[in-house]
């Protein structure tokens, strides 16, 4: 058995919509199982029977200033958003993203991840 990806990157493998792979779900096409959390998740075998290629690669194209890579240390979901939370280098950051965003990328406290700040304004006072 290899290493269980959340339903995003197993689309992306495979070069389909997480909407597609659902629909393979439910023909038989594809098997998933589901993790600790309920989410569905899908072996990275299932994914090379497919036709599939996992890439195991962190985008670059970012300048090094505006990403931090850390470890997830929260994650509370409320509807449909979630706030994130991850330590990187010292640094606490806090992100509010979508509950599908959390599901598809298997984000749960002790995975590592990559923060990527995109502000066009960022504003501090004085206490």
């Amino acid at each position: 058995m290899g290493r269980m990806l959340p339903v995003g990157d197993a689309a992306r493998a495979l070069g389909v919509s997480v909407d597609t792979l659902r629909r393979w779900e439910r023909s038989g096409r594809i098997a998933t199982e589901r993790d600790s959390a309920n989410r569905r998740v899908v072996d990275e075998d299932e994914i090379s029977r497919l036709g599939g290629h996992v890439v195991h690669k962190v985008d670059t194209s970012f300048s090094a200033r505006n990403r931090f890579e850390g470890v997830i240390t929260s994650v509370e979901v409320t509807g449909v958003i979630a706030q994130v939370e991850m330590e990187s280098g010292g640094n606490h950051i806090v992100s509010v993203i979508t509950r599908d965003a959390v599901e598809e990328l298997g984000l749960v406290p002790g995975v590592r991840a990559v923060a990527t700040v995109k502000a066009t304004s960022v504003m501090v006072a004085r206490l």
